[in-house]
């Protein structure tokens, strides 16, 4: 499999084909705010990033949302981040995810997202959460809002700490190809199945379902889905989950080891956007 896919629920594989998934983007579909920017408080009390770091996450959010990247800006991008990340231990990131996930993330669910969720679950369809923050990121997200699978990024880690590498970017054509393989693996049909997002960036992703929906879509987005008559929502109400949806355990959450990675890698990509953009400014 391409991508870093987790099966967070206890669902057997299906035996036959013409199944039905809906594919959920995570930042500003699922959760109101990007994940790059919610988990840059702890990792500063951490040491794993400095102030600087923090500033420029704040800015990369902005940038995040408005910009796309040809393939050549991409893995120029990608080179950029893995200095935020290479070198940093697991278990001290395992630590920092297990005390702040719930409190962090549990508030910024929207609301119209977790009731989408529980309709598609309603229906018998599988509900995957697709991003390209780290696998480790996305899963026990993923698990809160009633997801049965989810598909991130996937870092390189050898004893023990993180190298830099990135066996595989869960962004743009890589999360596509990555539903593919699921739905081959899964049995869905993708002519039957939906997929949800906010940006132009998962176009692909999008396109590769028969039933596509625009949510809280930026400017690229929203006139694509106006020229091909894309249903366009709009979430704006989060709201906490904690006390519908059981927290997993804690074996769950150690699981995701080094959670937050893919926050701050996501943060050196939309980075590297910002100065970019500026030095085109000059």
């Amino acid at each position: 499999m391409l991508g870093g896919v987790t099966d967070v629920s206890s669902d057997p594989a299906p035996a036959t084909g013409g199944r039905v998934a809906a594919f959920f983007d995570l930042d500003k579909t699922v959760i109101a705010k990007s994940s790059t920017l919610a988990f840059s408080r702890p990792f500063l009390q951490e040491g794993l990033i400095n102030r600087r770091a923090v500033l420029k996450s704040a800015y990369a959010q902005f940038v995040f949302m408005l910009a796309g990247a040809d393939a050549d800006q991409t893995d120029r991008m990608r080179a950029h981040l893995t200095s935020l990340c290479a070198g940093w231990d697991v278990e001290q990131v395992r630590s920092v995810v297990e005390e702040t996930l719930h409190d962090i993330v549990d508030p910024l669910v929207y609301k119209e997202a977790a009731q989408l969720v529980a309709e598609h679950r309603e229906q018998g369809h599988d509900v995957v959460v697709v991003s390209s923050s780290g696998e480790e990121i996305v899963a026990p997200i993923a698990q809160m809002v009633g997801a049965t699978h989810s598909v991130g990024t996937r870092m390189v880690v050898e004893n023990g700490r993180y190298t830099g590498g990135v066996d595989f970017y869960c962004h743009g054509e890589g999360k596509a190809d990555a539903i593919r393989e699921l739905a081959a693996e899964r049995g869905y049909d993708l002519a039957g199945c939906h997929a949800y997002s906010d940006s132009a960036v998962d176009l692909p992703l999008l396109e590769a379902v028969g039933h596509p929906t625009a949510v809280n879509p930026d400017r690229g987005l929203r006139k694509v889905a106006v020229q091909r008559g894309w249903p366009v929502l709009a979430f704006s109400h989060p709201v906490s989950l904690r006390a519908r949806i059981p927290t997993p355990s804690g074996a769950a959450v150690a699981a995701a080891a080094a959670v937050g990675l893919g926050a701050v890698a996501a943060a050196g990509v939309a980075w590297f956007g910002l100065r970019r953009r500026r030095r085109g400014d000059d």
